[in-house]
């Protein structure tokens, strides 16, 4: 048995006894999430986040009609699988990670007793402090493990190491590891003055395109494995700890100009047939462009976003505000 697993134990009978306020989808917040980095996680706060994830690992679907799903996290990864080639490269990139990021917080907490809030991966801060291996994230003991190994480079250490993901695109099902291929010259990009770039921009036709360039290519490019694939980067559970850091930059950009930034959208609406061929993608189905709720080839606020059912579809609006009722997070 595993120390870690030792010391969940002793923290959930604790945590579990605290109790938490869980908001709903458009009813409104009573109490904000408070999202902390996981540097600042005491190891009681990071063993109960550990524990939390492996529940929604061996947690049995909810949608239902996946198929080949085992379990919710097969689910949740069909969600990003699916729209791989939809929700990248177009201006609801940004919304729709936001709300993925708080259908995994609502789930941890409404299915898995977790009491606290969804952690983010500070990633500059861990970049400035030294190599990437040595970051308190990939500790095996209170982190996510670390390195992966051999020609296939499966993680061996940390809670995950014996995880197995069941799910690809296009139907080809088939078992795989996490893997991970660290590289430190890629997570120079996740520099400081990169981030700073971003955050002067003033438009957010501009600040999305900044942002998802270097410092959200820095995480997924650094970890090499399932991380640096676009469609399936979301079975590694560090992926929710990096899209919670990209949704702080761009809660930290809206929050230089919130009046007018809470409302501002734009960017494509589906990505450009150019940039799906350098990736290697196809074009996303229609049964996902027609329901977006866009008049035109612009994103909007009336954007709709799609969580497989695992949570209802709400519209960009509806997350433009981390605060709000749908989302109700702040970061510290």
């Amino acid at each position: 048995m595993y120390p870690w697993f030792q010391i969940v134990t002793l923290m959930v009978l604790v945590a579990l006894s605290l109790g938490h306020t869980i908001p709903r989808p458009g009813v409104g917040c009573t109490s904000l999430n408070r999202r902390k980095s996981w540097n600042d996680l005491t190891n009681l706060e990071k063993a109960e986040y550990i524990r939390a994830e492996r529940c929604l690992m061996s947690h049995p679907p909810v949608v239902g009609t996946t198929e080949g799903a085992q379990n919710l996290w097969d689910e949740l990864q069909w969600t990003h699988i699916w729209q791989g080639n939809y929700i990248h490269f177009v201006g609801h990139f940004l919304p729709w990670h936001r709300y993925l990021i708080r259908t995994h917080e609502l789930l941890l907490q409404t299915l898995c007793g977790y009491t606290g809030a969804q952690p983010y991966w500070d990633e500059v801060t861990d970049y400035e402090s030294g190599p990437l291996h040595e970051s308190s994230v990939f500790d095996p003991v209170f982190g996510v493990g670390g390195n992966g190994f051999g020609e296939e480079g499966c993680i061996r250490d940390g809670p995950f190491r014996d995880t197995i993901l069941h799910l690809k695109a296009g139907g080809d099902n088939e078992d795989y590891c996490i893997s991970r291929r660290f590289d430190q010259t890629t997570f120079g990009w996740a520099n400081r003055s990169n981030i700073e770039a971003c955050h002067a921009l003033s438009k957010y036709t501009e600040a999305w395109v900044c942002y998802n360039t270097y410092p959200h290519s820095a995480g997924h490019a650094a970890l090499g494995g399932v991380m640096f694939d676009t469609i399936y980067s979301n079975g590694d559970p560090i992926f929710y700890l990096h899209h919670a850091y990209v949704d702080r930059m761009w809660w930290q950009w809206q929050q230089a100009d919130l009046a007018n930034r809470l409302t501002e959208i734009g960017g494509p609406n589906v990505p450009s047939q150019e940039v799906l061929q350098s990736v290697g993608l196809p074009p996303p189905s229609s049964t996902l462009v027609d329901y977006n709720g866009d008049e035109g080839d612009t994103t909007t606020l009336a954007h709709v976003l799609w969580m497989h059912g695992i949570r209802p579809n709400v519209t960009i609006a509806e997350v433009m505000d981390l605060g709000g009722g749908v989302i109700c997070a702040e970061y510290f």
